[in-house]
Protein backbone atom coordinates (compact mmCIF):
# COMPACT_ATOMS: atom_id res chain seq x y z
CA UNK A 1 0.00 0.00 0.00
CA UNK A 2 1.47 3.39 -0.97
CA UNK A 3 0.61 6.71 0.58
CA UNK A 4 0.40 9.98 -1.35
CA UNK A 5 4.17 10.47 -1.07
CA UNK A 6 4.86 7.08 -2.64
CA UNK A 7 6.11 5.59 0.63
CA UNK A 8 5.27 1.97 1.38
CA UNK A 9 2.88 1.77 4.30
CA UNK A 10 2.78 -1.34 6.48
CA UNK A 11 -0.44 -3.29 6.78
CA UNK A 12 -1.74 -3.34 10.34
CA UNK A 13 -4.48 -5.71 11.41
CA UNK A 14 -6.21 -7.16 14.43
CA UNK A 15 -6.68 -10.92 14.33
CA UNK A 16 -9.35 -12.40 16.60
CA UNK A 17 -9.02 -16.04 17.67
CA UNK A 18 -11.39 -18.65 19.04
CA UNK A 19 -9.29 -21.26 20.83
CA UNK A 20 -9.75 -24.42 22.90
CA UNK A 21 -10.88 -23.63 26.43
CA UNK A 22 -7.92 -23.23 28.77
CA UNK A 23 -5.33 -22.73 26.02
CA UNK A 24 -5.50 -18.93 25.79
CA UNK A 25 -2.12 -18.34 27.45
CA UNK A 26 -0.43 -21.03 25.38
CA UNK A 27 -1.81 -19.53 22.16
CA UNK A 28 -0.67 -16.00 23.14
CA UNK A 29 2.80 -17.26 24.00
CA UNK A 30 3.09 -18.98 20.62
CA UNK A 31 1.78 -15.93 18.74
CA UNK A 32 4.30 -13.51 20.24
CA UNK A 33 7.12 -15.70 18.90
CA UNK A 34 6.19 -14.50 15.39
CA UNK A 35 7.89 -11.29 14.27
CA UNK A 36 4.67 -9.98 12.73
CA UNK A 37 2.83 -9.97 16.06
CA UNK A 38 3.07 -6.63 17.85
CA UNK A 39 0.93 -7.70 20.81
CA UNK A 40 -1.31 -10.60 21.86
CA UNK A 41 -3.98 -10.40 24.56
CA UNK A 42 -6.55 -12.67 26.19
CA UNK A 43 -10.03 -11.17 25.93
CA UNK A 44 -13.55 -11.91 27.13
CA UNK A 45 -16.50 -12.30 24.79
CA UNK A 46 -17.15 -14.12 21.55
CA UNK A 47 -13.41 -14.47 20.87
CA UNK A 48 -10.68 -15.59 23.28
CA UNK A 49 -7.49 -13.94 21.99
CA UNK A 50 -6.70 -10.82 19.95
CA UNK A 51 -3.38 -10.05 18.27
CA UNK A 52 -2.18 -6.87 16.62
CA UNK A 53 -0.17 -7.74 13.52
CA UNK A 54 2.09 -5.65 11.26
CA UNK A 55 3.28 -6.80 7.83
CA UNK A 56 4.90 -5.14 4.83
CA UNK A 57 1.91 -5.64 2.55
CA UNK A 58 -1.27 -7.68 2.02
CA UNK A 59 0.66 -10.57 0.47
CA UNK A 60 2.79 -10.83 3.62
CA UNK A 61 -0.36 -10.73 5.75
CA UNK A 62 -1.80 -13.60 3.73
CA UNK A 63 1.47 -15.53 4.12
CA UNK A 64 1.43 -14.91 7.87
CA UNK A 65 -2.15 -16.09 8.23
CA UNK A 66 -1.86 -19.15 6.00
CA UNK A 67 1.67 -20.30 6.84
CA UNK A 68 2.17 -19.30 10.48
CA UNK A 69 -1.19 -18.86 12.22
CA UNK A 70 -2.45 -22.18 10.87
CA UNK A 71 0.42 -23.94 12.63
CA UNK A 72 -0.66 -22.70 16.08
CA UNK A 73 -2.32 -25.54 18.00
CA UNK A 74 -5.79 -25.13 19.55
CA UNK A 75 -6.96 -22.34 17.20
CA UNK A 76 -10.41 -23.09 15.74
CA UNK A 77 -11.48 -19.82 14.11
CA UNK A 78 -9.80 -16.55 13.16
CA UNK A 79 -11.21 -13.25 11.96
CA UNK A 80 -8.89 -10.61 10.51
CA UNK A 81 -9.70 -6.90 10.71
CA UNK A 82 -7.38 -4.69 8.66
CA UNK A 83 -6.78 -1.28 10.26
CA UNK A 84 -7.65 1.61 7.95
CA UNK A 85 -6.55 4.42 10.29
CA UNK A 86 -5.05 4.52 13.78
CA UNK A 87 -5.73 7.05 16.50
CA UNK A 88 -3.50 7.14 19.55
CA UNK A 89 -4.29 8.65 22.93
CA UNK A 90 -2.27 11.38 24.57
CA UNK A 91 -1.26 9.23 27.50
CA UNK A 92 -0.65 5.60 28.35
CA UNK A 93 -3.02 3.71 30.61
CA UNK A 94 -1.46 2.89 33.97
CA UNK A 95 -0.09 -0.63 34.35
CA UNK A 96 -2.35 -3.05 36.18
CA UNK A 97 -1.26 -5.95 38.32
Amino acid sequence: MDNMLGEIMPVLAYVLFKVSSGTEREVCQKLIEFGEVVQADIIFGEYDVIAKVATQDLDKLEDFMSQKVRTVPNVFVTSTMIISREYKGKSQRPKTR
